[in-house]
């Protein structure tokens, strides 16, 4: 997977975890990946958006690991500024990803596939209701979860603590856990 040298920037503080999940995943041949809320990137100059390594730019990485392993991306996200700016991001990987402009309540509530790796960072820590959303979120996937799934949770502490809580109640285990993610399997 060397794709994933191209993520190794000093500034992105969540490309261990990134690298562990996505090597946990082709370990497990995973190919359908869901994530809720896309790599925005930073403005520049008023319009002008470029990555910005600090959020780790999931939308790309994962659009890079669906090409690599012939697998399939479906990313949600509200806002269309959002979308539009993830989709300039992965171009070359268009055929790989799928965007889909919905709350990711909804999209989770309506998704129909298997799910073999979700990421959840759709609404950020800093919002009061931010860990409630994330809790709804894996309980709406949930039904799309098989044995060998990976969850990936974003914002670890901020928007984590009810998410874990309930996962672990549910069987879930930790495998991982850095300073900002956690990633939990069966």
């Amino acid at each position: 997977m060397k794709f994933l040298k191209n993520y190794d920037n000093p500034k992105n503080i969540r490309f261990k975890s990134f690298e562990f999940a996505l090597q946990e995943a082709n370990r497990r041949n995973h190919k359908i990946l869901v994530e809720t809320g896309v790599a925005r990137g930073k403005i520049k100059f008023i319009f002008f958006r470029k990555i910005n390594w600090l959020d780790g730019m999931s939308t790309l990485l994962f659009s890079d690991y669906a090409n690599f392993i012939n697998g399939h991306v479906y990313s949600c996200d509200i806002d269309k500024k959002n979308i539009n700016t993830a989709k300039k991001f992965t171009r070359k990987n268009s055929n790989f990803i799928t965007f889909i402009r919905d709350d990711s309540l909804n999209f989770l509530k309506n998704f129909e596939k298997k799910i073999d790796f979700l990421y959840l960072d759709s609404l950020d820590g800093q919002f009061a209701n931010a860990s409630e959303h994330q809790l709804n979120e894996i309980k709406l996937a949930s039904k799309n979860l098989h044995q060998k799934s990976l969850v990936l949770l974003d914002d670890k502490g901020l928007k984590t603590n009810l998410s874990i809580e309930y996962m672990i109640n549910n069987n879930f285990k930790i495998i991982n856990e850095t300073k900002e993610q956690v990633l939990l399997s069966y």
